[in-house]
């Protein structure tokens, strides 16, 4: 069971390890491309539609072959695509690379969960927020490395060969593993459509993903333009905030699974929900440095087993096939993380950012009804 462990973390790490070192050197992509920021934010638009678009499909998919092979097969394609970024000839040819990727990683996202969802079975305990802690790392030594090769003066075509061979050769270890999912074979031909979309059963859970994962991409995309435009921090702080936030979800996530197995999913849907309302609540009422960094630091404590949680409670649904009901609930989530910062830009751009993160707190409110409206038990495994 161990081994299978490992491998599920390391299939999470390298998925955030190989995103972060490609996202750090988008300023050397945006000038090899002669790309202003507005066709760069359309080209990392294309990588999300790819993503919610090939999500749904993935379930199926998994069904019909298995998580093991699906995670296998996106990993290695994930590392065999991004060191084509640089080859791209023009910019719609780049957006099509981009779409692809989005669907290789959308596919990745359902298939390495569904793996995890088998691990923590096998454990007969909450362990799914430690494999989402394996991501958060990942992203940050990524990000790092992509510093290391920027400083060192490595070219796109150098660094990304580099970081695709060492994930290689790391995916291949992983892919002996895995755990062995055959392929269901069905006698009956009426097996359910390709597409589905959540079930009675799973909306609620769905919606919850959707709020969390809005909130953990405003964050994200917004966190730092607060700070200076709303906080009036210095350039050299108002990164801190984005960094304090990125740090309590790997801190969450780390420690997460002994707070599930204490107190259940129902209850830290809930406490986590609090926790993100009175954070953000803080760095929207007291809008200065220091105050709007614990505030930041207190929403990504909130919001860092959420997720998580939603995903092992879909991908533990009975009453559907293995891996559908996760990928229902990862396109409704995701789809918050890609529809959410646009949003809130939209509304900023009409009045301020201040009123647009309060969308944020209004659904930070409705995840944390829901999570009350779900029945207490122990953690789904």
């Amino acid at each position: 069971m161990l081994k299978h462990r490992i491998a599920v973390k390391v299939a999470f790490f390298l998925n955030g390890f190989i995103y972060a070192n490609w996202v750090s050197r988008l300023p050397r992509i945006q000038e090899q491309f002669n790309a202003d920021n507005g066709t760069i934010g359309v080209v990392l638009l294309s990588l999300s539609l790819g993503a919610v678009f090939a999500m749904p499909f993935t379930g199926w998919l998994i069904v019909k072959n298995g998580s093991r092979r699906l995670t296998l097969f996106s990993v290695l394609a994930y590392c065999l695509f991004v060191p084509l970024i640089p080859f791209m000839p023009n910019l719609i040819a780049l957006i099509v690379l981009y779409i692809i990727m989005g669907m290789i990683t959308g596919m990745l996202d359902v298939a390495m969960n569904a793996q995890a969802v088998m691990v923590e079975q096998q454990y007969n305990k909450p362990i799914m927020t430690s494999f989402h802690a394996f991501f958060s790392i990942g992203m940050a030594l990524g990000a790092w490395c992509g510093a290391l090769f920027s400083d060192l003066h490595f070219g796109l075509v150098n660094h990304f060969f580099i970081i695709a061979g060492i994930s290689i050769l790391s995916a291949l270890w992983v892919s002996f593993n895995l755990i062995v999912d055959k392929p269901e074979r069905s006698k009956n031909k009426d097996e359910g459509p390709l597409l589905r979309f959540p079930n009675k059963a799973l909306i609620g859970v769905g919606i919850i993903a959707f709020c969390c994962m809005m909130g953990e991409g405003a964050m994200a995309d917004w966190t730092v333009n607060f700070m200076e435009n709303i906080a009036s921090a210095s350039t050299a702080v108002a990164p801190i905030a984005l960094s304090g936030f990125a740090t309590a979800m790997t801190l969450g996530r780390l420690f997460g699974d002994a707070l599930r197995a204490r107190y259940g999913d129902s209850r830290l849907i809930v406490f986590g929900g609090l926790l993100s309302i009175a954070g953000l609540l803080l760095a929207l009422a007291l809008p200065l440095p220091y105050a709007a960094i614990g505030g930041f630091f207190l929403v990504g404590l909130g919001l860092s087993t959420i997720v998580p949680i939603t995903y092992s409670i879909a991908g533990n649904e009975k009453d559907l096939p293995k891996g559908v009901g996760l990928a229902m609930v990862t396109t409704v989530g995701y789809s918050g993380f890609l529809f959410g910062p646009p949003i809130i830009g939209f509304i900023a751009d009409n009045s301020n950012l201040r009123f647009g993160l309060s969308l944020v707190l209004l659904l930070f409110v409705v995840m944390t009804v829901l999570g009350m409206l779900q029945k207490p038990k122990r953690p789904v495994i």
